[in-house]
């Protein structure tokens, strides 16, 4: 079996090339390999390397900056997908994709299911929605695989950042009201080799493509997370300036963004674990593997 897999060294792409290894060969680029945001060459690519499986977990996760970047988020986000379903359908080739729970606007009770509708509220929800509709047009051979506050030893995310702040500074605000629920990319890298591993035993005869939540178990908010990450690191007997108690509750009206988070990123994986039977640990869990390897 031959892979294709984008974005190689985003958080997500640097654990798909370990989990992804033994599946076969994979042809892992990345985007000075292939820009995402040109189709000819991303068309280009997938027919010159002609695999059985394109996992795409790279994309434009500039939040705001997708806000007055609308061409280049749209490009890699929308249209890349729909072009990596085309290709894959003409091989006959699967398709894994990962969006995201920016593709609600968060106003929901309870957690999102798949057949709840999208409603994005800026420029990254909107396009990644977009690409997902894409590619489901293009290729029934799919998987789209939405995802919320992806955490990994690899790459920036929020568990590095406040380490960081933690370190400079001895009071930090985090916003209180948004709840969610981080997510390992290496959790998600496993997910994803289990999920191609059946795809390779079953093929078309009885695999359940589609579209799928999948996120750790559990929920937080930022704040909450903020304190988790903090308590490990002096626990590990990291020197920090701010402990727990410095860090203070915001609410999102405190500190505007260009553009509008969920307040409610919960996603419902009862879908996926009763089509694939696996395990979605604590949010705890992976969180606390990810700070065991940068401590």
């Amino acid at each position: 079996m031959k892979i294709l897999l984008t974005g190689k060294n985003g958080q997500v792409g640097f654990e798909l090339r370990r989990a992804l290894a033994p599946l076969g060969e994979v042809v892992a680029v990345d985007q000075a390999t292939c820009d995402l945001g040109d189709a000819d060459a991303v068309r280009a690519l997938v027919r010159r390397v002609a695999p059985d499986v394109i996992v795409n977990p790279a994309a434009y996760t500039a939040v705001d900056k997708a806000e007055s970047d609308r061409d280049t988020a749209w490009a890699v986000n929308a249209v890349a997908p729909g072009v990596l379903g085309e290709e894959g359908a003409r091989l006959g080739a699967l398709v894994v994709h990962y969006s995201t729970d920016y593709v609600f606007d968060g106003a929901k009770d309870g957690a999102y299911t798949e057949d709840d509708v999208p409603a994005p509220q800026g420029v990254y929800g909107s396009s990644k929605l977009a690409g997902e509709l894409a590619l489901a047009a293009a290729n029934p051979r799919h998987l789209i695989l939405r995802t919320s506050w992806v955490v990994g030893a690899h790459g920036g995310n929020f568990a590095k950042t406040m380490l960081r702040l933690a370190a400079e500074r001895d009071q930090l605000n985090v916003v209180a009201d948004q709840f969610g629920a981080p997510t390992s990319a290496a959790l998600l890298a496993d997910l994803t080799a289990q999920l191609i591993g059946r795809y390779q035993r079953e093929r078309a005869t009885s695999f359940p493509y589609g579209t799928y939540h999948v996120a750790a178990s559990g929920e937080t908010s930022w704040h909450a997370y903020a304190r988790f990450v903090v308590e490990a690191a002096l626990a590990a007997g990291k020197t920090l300036k701010a402990g727990p108690g410095d860090i203070h509750p915001l609410a999102t009206a405190q500190y505007p963004t260009p553009a509008r988070r969920p307040a409610n990123s919960r996603l419902d994986t009862q879908r996926f674990r009763a089509a694939f039977g696996l395990r979605l640990p604590p949010w705890q869990e992976g969180v606390g593997h990810v700070l065991e390897q940068l401590f």
